[in-house]
C-alpha cells in the first residue's frame, strides 16, 4: 500500500510539469525533468522528453506550438532510463547531463574559446532554435563558447549552416534518427560533399544516396526552385575560411523546417496555423530519377519520358541485355573512342542537372571559351560547363572522370558540353541535315496522300450517305444535336481509351470538375493524351460536351488546346485532347513555390499567347466565338510553357455580323464575369475582353481576383489595382518575385497593368477589342487613360457565400 501511495504521489508530481520563465541558465541553476527553457519569443522550448511510446528520456529542443516536433537532441546515443535527469552548465562553460547517480551521461565541448579564463558562462535558448553557451555579454558573438547549431540532429532550421569551418575543422551535417522512437544517429546523413566542386548530398553510410547538385550561383543544380525571393534567402559561401550552405526565412510569419527522416528522405515542412499542423512542401527522392546514378554513367534520366533512362548521343548501353531488362545501373560506353586531339569536339545537352562533381576541377575566372580550350587540351577531360550561370554565365567547371547522375529537368536546368569524337559530331550534323530533308519530303508526300485520301473519303462518304450508313458516327453520335459529319473528328472506341489510361487508374487522374474527371493516357504509338470523362450524373456536363464537340473540332490555332477526338459508347462520353505537360496556369501563378519558375519573359509570352488565342476566336475563326469562361485554370501550358486556351463547354457562337447577344442562362466563373453579363445576360466579345483583363492582372500580381476582398476595404483585385493606379502606385501591384527578376522590364509590366485596366472598364464600349489589345501589348504607342473598372463589393454586402442567383431574378446564374 505504501508503494502504491508513493507511486501515486510521484505520478502527480510528474504531471505538474512546469516551465521556467527564463530562456537562460547559469552555473547556479539547473533544469530538472519536468522543467523547460522557453526562448524569448516563445518559438522554441527545451526540456526532457520521450519520443513516441519509448520510456527512455532525452534532452531536446522542440517548437513551442508543436511539442511533438523535436528538432535537436543532446543525448542521442545515451538516453536516461528514468525521470531523474538534470541539465547544468559548469563554471567552465560546459553543458552536462547527469543521471540519478550524479553520473555525466552527456556533455558539450568548448568549440570556441573566449580568452584564457571563463568568468560568467550562461546557456541561452534563442528564438532561432539555437542553444548557445556564452561567457559574459550574452549579445556579443565573440563570447560564444558552444552552440547546438554546430552539432545538428535530423533538422535544418533557418540560419543553421551545413558545411565546414576550415579554420577549426568543424564539419556540420544533419543525420537521421534510427526510428521514430529512437533519436540515435541513423544510417543517413545530409550535408556538403567537399570533394571536387562541393555539392549537396544525402549519404547512406559512406555512399551517396541522393545528390542535389552543386551550386551554380543561383541554386543547386538539382533544386532549381530554391532561388532568392522576398520570403526566403539561400546562401552558399566558399572561401579560404569556410564552405557552407544556409537558408534564412525573411518573413517571421513563416515557420519552416527541413528534416531528414529515418528512411533517408528529406522533407521540407511549413507550419499552418489555421489547422495547427505541418504542411509538406518539398521532398527529396520524389521519383526514381533522384536516386543517385540510377541510369549509370553517360546516360540521362527523364521521369517524363519512358523508359526513364537513355544513353547520351554517341554512347550505347554497356550491357544491352541488362539494359533491355530495365537494369540501367551499368550505364553506357562510347560508341567511338576519342582521338584525344583537336579533332574532338563537344555536343551541348540542355536543361539538365549537372553530373556528379566529386571528381571535377573548377576556376572562377575563366570564360566558357577558355574552358572549352582547356578541356580539349586535356585527354582526361570529359565535359565542361559554366561554373556560375548568372549574368550570361562565367567560370569554368571540368569533369575529369565518367559522367554520372545526369537528370533532364523540365525547368531550371543547365547546359553541359560533352566531349565527342569527330565522327560522332559529323554524324550529328548529318542526322540533323537528313532529318530536315526527310521532314520536307515527308510533308510533301503526306500532303499528297492526304489529298488522295481526302478525295477517296469524300466519295465513300457520299456513297455511304446514299445507302443510309455513316461509318464515322454511330447511333450514339447521332443523338448529339448539331453533330456534323463534315467535322471529320476522329472517333475512339472505349477499349482504346481504357487501355491508354490503365482503366482510368487513380494515379493517372489529372483533375476533376463539375463535368467529371480528366485522366492522362498514352496511346499504343506513344502519343500522350488527356481524356475528359463526363460524369454520368452530370446534366450540365453533357451540355458542355455537346458544345465542345461541335465548336472546338472546327478550331485550329497554336494557342487553343487541340481536340484529338471523342468517344461515346456504353453510356460513356469522353473528349480526347493533346496532353499538356505543365497542366494549368493557376497551378503556377497562385503557388508560392512554382510561381518563382515563371520569370517575366515567360509571363509576358503567356499573356501574348492568350491574347492571340482570343483574337482568333473573336475575328479569325470560321465562327465568331465567345469563350465565356476564360480564367487561369482554363489556360493550359505545354512542355515549352506556351499557353493554350481550353474548356469550350460554355462557349457561345454569334453571327459574323453580330456584335452582341443576350442569354437567360448565365454561366461562367464569379470574379471573371463583367457586370453587363452577370447582371443582364448581355454577352459580346467584350465579355471575354473583361475576363482577359482580370487574368492579365492576376498573372502580373500573382494574386487571385477575389482574394484581396476583405471587410475593411471591400476591394477585390480589380478594386485594389484601380486604387493603386489612381494613387500613382501601380508598381506595388507587381508580384514581389518579378521585382527581383533580371528579365523583368518595368515599362513592360506597367504597360500590361495599364492594358489590363483598359480591358476591365465598367462599360463594354470603353474596352478595347482583342486586335487592339494584341497591338497594345506588342508596341510602345501611347495608351488612353483607363476608367473605373466594373468590380463589385459583394463580400462586404452579402457575405462570403454570395451567389448572383440570389439577386438576379430574370436569369439563371451558374457560377463555377
Amino acid at each position: 500500500m505504501k508503494a502504491f501511495s508513493a507511486l501515486f504521489v510521484y505520478s502527480i508530481l510528474l504531471s505538474l510539469r512546469t516551465s521556467t520563465t527564463l530562456d537562460t541558465i547559469t552555473p547556479s541553476q539547473s533544469i530538472r525533468d519536468g522543467e523547460t527553457l522557453i526562448s524569448a519569443g516563445g518559438r522554441f522550448e527545451m526540456g526532457f522528453f520521450s519520443p513516441g511510446s519509448s520510456e527512455s528520456r532525452y534532452v531536446g529542443i522542440w517548437f513551442g506550438m508543436s511539442n511533438e516536433t523535436v528538432v535537436w537532441v543532446a543525448n542521442r546515443e545515451t538516453p536516461l532510463k528514468n525521470y531523474h535527469g538534470v541539465l547544468k552548465v559548469t563554471n567552465k562553460g560546459i553543458l552536462i547531463l547527469l543521471d540519478s547517480t550524479n553520473t555525466t551521461i552527456w556533455s558539450s565541448t568548448i568549440s570556441r574559446t573566449a580568452g584564457n579564463k571563463i568568468n560568467n558562462p550562461t546557456a541561452q535558448l534563442l528564438d532561432s532554435g539555437n542553444l548557445v553557451v556564452k561567457d559574459g555579454n550574452i549579445s556579443d558573438p565573440k563570447t560564444l563558447l558552444w552552440q547546438s547549431f554546430d552539432y545538428p540532429s535530423d533538422s535544418l532550421l533557418s540560419t543553421m549552416k551545413v558545411g565546414w569551418d576550415l579554420v577549426s575543422g568543424l564539419d556540420r551535417y544533419i543525420t537521421s534518427w534510427k526510428s521514430a522512437e529512437d533519436p540515435a544517429q541513423g544510417e543517413f546523413s545530409g550535408g556538403l560533399d567537399r570533394r571536387g566542386l562541393p555539392q549537396l548530398v544525402v549519404m547512406k553510410g559512406d555512399k551517396i544516396n541522393v545528390r542535389l547538385g552543386s551550386w551554380n550561383g543561383l541554386h543547386f543544380t538539382g533544386l532549381p526552385f530554391l532561388m532568392p525571393n522576398p520570403w526566403f534567402n539561400y546562401e552558399f559561401v566558399m572561401n579560404e575560411k569556410e564552405i557552407y550552405f544556409e537558408y534564412e526565412v525573411l518573413n517571421n510569419s513563416f515557420i519552416l523546417r527541413y528534416v531528414l527522416n529515418p528512411s533517408g528522405i528529406g522533407q521540407g515542412f511549413k507550419w499552418v496555423d489555421d489547422t495547427k499542423s505541418w504542411e509538406l512542401g518539398i521532398t527529396t527522392q520524389s521519383d526514381e530519377c533522384e536516386i543517385y546514378a540510377h541510369c549509370g554513367a553517360y546516360a540521362s534520366c527523364n521521369i517524363n519520358k519512358p523508359p526513364v533512362c537513355a544513353c547520351l548521343e554517341g554512347f550505347i548501353p554497356k550491357s544491352p541485355t541488362e539494359w533491355n531488362l530495365a537494369d540501367w545501373s551499368g550505364g553506357c560506353v562510347r560508341e567511338t573512342p576519342l582521338a584525344c586531339n583537336d579533332r574532338d569536339g563537344f555536343l551541348i545537352h540542355k536543361n539538365v542537372k549537372l553530373p556528379d562533381t566529386s571528381s571535377s576541377w573548377f576556376d572562377k575566372n575563366m570564360s566558357l571559351k577558355e574552358c572549352e580550350e582547356l578541356c580539349l587540351k586535356n585527354c582526361t577531360c570529359k565535359a565542361y560547363a559554366n561554373l556560375d550561370i548568372r549574368n550570361g554565365g562565367s567560370g569554368c567547371l571540368l569533369w575529369l572522370t565518367d559522367l554520372v547522375d545526369i537528370v533532364v529537368l523540365q525547368v531550371g536546368g543547365q547546359d553541359i558540353y560533352i566531349r565527342q569524337a569527330a565522327s560522332v559530331l559529323m554524324n550529328h550534323i548529318e542526322k540533323k541535315t537528313r532529318l530536315h530533308v526527310i521532314i520536307i519530303a515527308c510533308n510533301a508526300i503526306l500532303l499528297m496522300v492526304m489529298l488522295v485520301l481526302g478525295l477517296l473519303l469524300y466519295v465513300r462518304k457520299k456513297k455511304l450517305t446514299k445507302e443510309g450508313m455513316n461509318i464515322k458516327c454511330q447511333n450514339d453520335y447521332n443523338n448529339i444535336d448539331g453533330w456534323d459529319e463534315d467535322m471529320e473528328l476522329p472517333i475512339f472506341d472505349l477499349i482504346t481509351i481504357s487501355n491508354a489510361t490503365q482503366n482510368f487508374a487513380r494515379y493517372n487522374k489529372l483533375g476533376e470538375g463539375g463535368f467529371g474527371s480528366v485522366y492522362k493516357g498514352t496511346l499504343l504509338g506513344g502519343q500522350e493524351i488527356a481524356v475528359k470523362r463526363l460524369s454520368k450524373s452530370s446534366g450540365q456536363g453533357f451540355n458542355e460536351f455537346k458544345n465542345e464537340v461541335i465548336l472546338i473540332a472546327r478550331l485550329q490555332h497554336r494557342n487553343l488546346v487541340k481536340l484529338l477526338g471523342c468517344c461515346i459508347q456504353e453510356n460513356e462520353k469522353m473528349l480526347i485532347y493533346e496532353y499538356m505537360h505543365n497542366k494549368s496556369l493557376d497551378s503556377f501563378i497562385f503557388d508560392q513555390t512554382k510561381s518563382k519558375l515563371l520569370d517575366w519573359r515567360m509571363r509576358h509570352n503567356i499573356i501574348g499567347g492568350i491574347a492571340r488565342g482570343l483574337l482568333y476566336l473573336h475575328e479569325d475563326s470560321r465562327l465568331r466565338i465567345i469563350h465565356r469562361d476564360l480564367k487561369a485554370s482554363n489556360v493550359l501550358l505545354d512542355k515549352n510553357m506556351n499557353p493554350k486556351i481550353s474548356d469550350f463547354g460554355l462557349a457561345k457562337t454569334i453571327g459574323g455580323d453580330e456584335i452582341e447577344a443576350e442569354t437567360r442562362r448565365i454561366v461562367g466563373t464569379y470574379g471573371y464575369m463583367p457586370p453587363e453579363y452577370a447582371g443582364y445576360g448581355q454577352i459580346s466579345v467584350k465579355t471575354d475582353v473583361f475576363s482577359f483583363g482580370v487574368l492579365l492582372l492576376e498573372i502580373v500580381s500573382g494574386k487571385k481576383s477575389k482574394e484581396l476582398c476583405n471587410s475593411v476595404q471591400c476591394l477585390n483585385l480589380l478594386g485594389h489595382a484601380w486604387r493603386l493606379w489612381i494613387e500613382d502606385k501601380p508598381k506595388e501591384l507587381i508580384d514581389e518575385f518579378l521585382i527581383l527578376d533580371d528579365s523583368c522590364t518595368l515599362f513592360e509590366v506597367l504597360r500590361c497593368i495599364h492594358v489590363g485596366l483598359l480591358c476591365v472598364q465598367q462599360s463594354p464600349e470603353d474596352r478595347p477589342n482583342m486586335s487592339s489589345v494584341v497591338l497594345m501589348l506588342s508596341s510602345d504607342n501611347p495608351l488612353p487613360n483607363p476608367r473605373q473598372p466594373g468590380y463589385f463589393t459583394e463580400k462586404a454586402l452579402l457575405g462570403e457565400d454570395y451567389s448572383a442567383r440570389n439577386v438576379i431574378s430574370c436569369t439563371v446564374l451558374e457560377a463555377r
